[in-house]
């Protein structure tokens, strides 16, 4: 082939590539080629998880915590059935004189309209009560010394002569006085949430007793040759049912009082102005029970306003089941002798 049919043919090639990228625009009508068309996510974030600070469970979306609200709870023949005691996040059971126990009930996550009967303070109350925070009732009866230490907290205390407080028709007085729990928190605005206290697991099954403890159907608290009391756990609820004086311990309603763990606490008691005090700035012996198991380890309470810590044998804090906590705080013999704890398999 010669030089000019080289060129020629190379020309023609050309002119035929040139041909069909017109033709390719032409039949797209001059648009460029299609894109992938935009794409809007509707993925919305979901509202962040918030737990109750006593009791470590789950709050509906836009919950609101209030203050704490401690109260303290007698705990004889004459005060019974109790009203809400069962809606209480946490209670703690102690010695007072003649071997009989109180209680210092508290509220947060959910405040029944009434509670009581209210009784009196005790020296080891406002150690209990502090590190909650918020309010502290009680009657208005009991040593000065005593009312003090309440005082001192800080917390707002709040006595017989408020007006939230009145007496029932059903019991003799002076165990007839009651409190208006919801009243007392909303003439108390601004108090600030309790702080979280104890480590809480996500669910009773990863409990630090139920994952790591031995077999706990039930357990015998004397606390004196005046009052003892059992707790016994039901399979069919994930709680433990409480007995009294060889009966189930009913509140108002007729419900038997349950709880998702139960803390036992071996204290040691001294006396302060005339009455036994328990030893709240101090370290003992303990037991966590939850999911029908208990894992033994130790407690300790560094100063007025700091929480109890539960550690087991092997020096890791203790989770809790999610649920209420009732904390038994039975006597060493130095001070009751008899008192004990009996943890039946």
């Amino acid at each position: 082939m010669t030089k000019t049919s080289r060129t020629l043919t190379r020309a023609v090639g050309i002119a035929a590539l040139s041909a069909l990228a017109f033709g390719l625009v032409a039949c797209s009508g001059g648009s460029p080629s299609p894109t992938t068309p935009s794409y809007k996510s509707t993925y919305k974030a979901p509202a962040p998880v918030a737990y109750a600070p006593l009791t470590g469970l789950v709050l509906p979306e836009g919950t609101t915590v209030g203050p704490a609200l401690s109260v303290k709870i007698c705990n004889v023949y004459n005060c019974e059935p109790q009203d809400g005691l069962n809606q209480s996040d946490v209670v703690f059971e102690e010695i007072v004189e003649g071997g009989i126990t109180r209680y210092v009930a508290i509220w947060n996550s959910n405040v029944p309209a009434v509670v009581g009967p209210v009784r009196s303070l005790r020296p080891m109350d406002a150690d209990i009560a502090a590190p909650f925070g918020g309010i502290i009732a009680y009657s208005g009866y009991g040593a000065q010394e005593t009312r003090d230490l309440a005082v001192d907290t800080g917390l707002v205390n709040v006595t017989e002569n408020d007006p939230a407080m009145f007496r029932n028709d059903y019991n003799v007085a002076p165990y007839n006085l009651m409190l208006r729990a919801q009243e007392v928190i909303a003439a108390n605005p601004g108090l600030a949430p309790p702080a979280q206290q104890w480590a809480y697991s996500s669910s009773l099954a990863t409990s630090t007793a139920a994952l790591d403890g031995s077999p706990a159907s039930s357990v015998q608290l004397v606390f004196s040759n005046q009052s003892d009391n059992m707790w016994t756990y039901d399979a069919a609820s994930g709680k433990y049912l409480r007995t009294q004086w060889g009966g189930p311990d009913l509140d108002l309603t007729g419900a038997q009082l349950s709880t998702s763990n139960v803390v036992v606490m071996k204290v040691n008691v001294d006396e302060f102005v005339g009455v036994p005090r328990t030893r709240m700035v101090d370290s003992g012996e303990m037991w966590v029970l939850s999911g029908g198991k208990a894992v033994h380890g130790t407690w300790s309470k560094a100063a007025t306003a700091a929480p109890i810590v539960f550690k087991g044998d092997n020096g890791v804090t203790v989770r809790l089941a999610p649920g209420n906590t009732w904390i038994e705080m039975v006597p060493n013999d130095s001070y009751v002798p008899g008192g004990s704890v009996t943890i039946n398999p």
